[in-house]
């Protein structure tokens, strides 16, 4: 749409970008099975998903039975569908993961495209590496939460705004099919996104203009089936519920949280910003400030200006505040930092480079050294404290884990050593270099952390606790979350809020 010039740079060979595309497939597939639901966010989405597997019923979102209406269930479906597909093979919780991952490979795949779109050949790659090289993407990339497909909704957009001079029409088709799956998503939040940022744009000469229109106008026709059928539904099944989720939850609350004018943390994503977009946010601040005379004037730069700003005042406003919700955020910021590398300082380059090899390689060390010092209990302190963290936990050797593990600590050392000069180097070590640790985190580690954040084993302890034979548990101060993973690993399904009610008879 918008050639931007790039500097002196090797170009991405088809060896080259079916490197970059594994690892990409690797940072985005590692960790997805394997563990169990872990607390909170995945045990909470899980039994949403486990609802729809267990009673075909993908209009209203519950937990235990009770309605759960945050969020529309498109996610939860998509979660459902890939738990099916996969059964008997995966266990459900394992199935349903990989929608996360699938969500995550959408992503960057727009990603990539917009970066191409707007500065060039070659930027589409780096967008996507930078993408999963941010600290923020890591943990939340592998979880079961429907941010992810809000994410992919917002990457929809954004490449449908990049194509709208050379296919206003296409460009029209992916902003209102990334509108409605941001809103099957989280509710309202895409099409605010998408009205506010269409409107800003129409504040530049460059977007005040026929092929704009033309897109908008079809982005708004391709958005109102996502937009309508399933509210329409909902309200046909139960007017209640229709009114719990769009006003109580949603629109009501908003209005509310906006008059009240106490607002939580509006500074909150811009503190947090600096860990979790790096290293994208310090790369778009560059980019912006070389091109600081004209980015006012370039729609390339408008486009992912004017989104982050939008999304950091637009979450930055709504009733609440989490780490999760800032992931929008990173998109344009992505954009942003792979336009800098045609600009960046050899200097700046190297100094990027060194700090992640050397960051990554001694946080492997680390890494190592404490999984081995829980296996040989060798009384360290970071062994006892790792002890303590997870009392009761008996280190294994999983063979395939470790030499997995093994595998991608070497392939780590021969890319450092291998990969190329040029101003994508830093920011690909950086990318692997992230990916290494989230491979030793979900191999060597996964059983640690399994042993705290799954409820597997305080099932486990309840169970053999209760008497061969019982009534009712006293469930008063127990979540729905909670409920769900007792009757998911115990079978232990007469657990509700109130005392009293009526469990079946367990066999002895």
């Amino acid at each position: 749409m918008f050639p931007y010039p790039s500097a002196h740079e090797p170009p991405i060979t088809q060896t080259k970008a079916l490197l970059l595309a594994l690892l990409c497939a690797v940072w985005a597939g590692t960790g997805l099975v394997g563990h169990d639901p872990w607390k909170p966010d995945d045990a909470h989405s899980f039994w949403l998903v486990n609802h729809i597997l267990q009673n075909g019923d993908w209009l209203v979102p519950a937990i235990a039975g009770e309605p759960n209406m945050d969020k529309p269930p498109l996610f939860y479906m998509t979660a459902a569908a890939f738990a099916k597909l996969f059964h008997p093979v995966l266990a459900p919780h394992d199935g349903a993961r990989l929608a996360s991952g699938f969500y995550t490979m959408l992503t960057l795949l727009f990603t990539g495209l917009t970066g191409r779109e707007l500065f060039g050949s070659g930027r589409g790659w780096a967008a996507a590496i930078i993408l999963i090289g941010c600290l923020g993407m890591l943990v939340t990339a592998h979880q079961l939460v429907t941010d992810l497909a809000l994410l992919t909704g917002c990457a929809m957009m954004l490449y449908g705004y990049a194509l709208v001079r050379r296919r206003p029409a296409l460009a029209g088709v992916l902003l209102g099919a990334g509108t409605g799956i941001g809103f099957m998503a989280k509710g309202f939040i895409a099409p605010v996104l998408f009205l506010l940022i269409s409107a800003a744009l129409l504040l530049f000469r460059n977007w005040r203009e026929r092929p704009f229109l033309v897109s908008l106008a079809v982005a708004v026709l391709c958005a109102l089936p996502w937009l309508t059928i399933w509210p329409a539904l909902l309200y046909q099944r139960s007017p209640q519920l229709f009114a719990e989720w769009a006003w109580t939850l949603n629109i009501g609350r908003w209005f509310g949280y906006a008059r009240g004018g106490d607002y939580d943390e509006p500074f909150y994503y811009i503190k947090i910003l600096p860990w979790f977009a790096w290293p994208a946010l310090p790369l778009a601040a560059w980019a912006v400030w070389q091109a600081r005379k004209k980015v006012l004037r370039e729609p390339e730069f408008q486009l992912p200006l004017v989104s982050f700003a939008v999304m950091l005042l637009t979450l930055s406003l709504v009733p609440n505040i989490k780490d999760i919700f800032a992931l929008p955020m990173l998109l344009p910021l992505a954009l942003l930092a792979a336009a800098a590398l045609s600009t960046l300082r050899r200097g700046a380059a190297n100094a990027l480079d060194w700090f992640g090899i050397m960051t990554f390689g001694l946080l492997a060390i680390v890494m190592w050294w404490g999984w081995a010092g829980l296996l040989l209990d060798n009384h360290a302190k970071i062994t006892q404290w790792l002890k303590e963290y997870q009392p009761g936990f008996e280190p294994q050797v999983n063979t395939v884990s470790f030499w997995v593990a093994v595998a991608a600590s070497v392939l780590w050392l021969v890319l450092v050593w291998r990969v190329g000069r040029s101003m994508r180097r830093a920011v690909i070590n950086w990318a692997a270099g992230v990916t290494l640790l989230w491979v030793l985190t979900m191999t060597i580690w996964l059983p640690w952390l399994d042993s705290g954040k799954s409820y597997r084993s305080m099932v486990a302890s309840l169970k053999q606790a209760l008497p061969s034979q019982y009534q009712c548990i006293a469930g008063g101060r127990l979540d729905n979350d909670q409920r769900a993973m007792l009757l998911y690993f115990g079978d232990i399904s007469g657990v509700g809020k109130d005392l009293g009610r009526r469990s079946h008879q367990r066999q002895a």
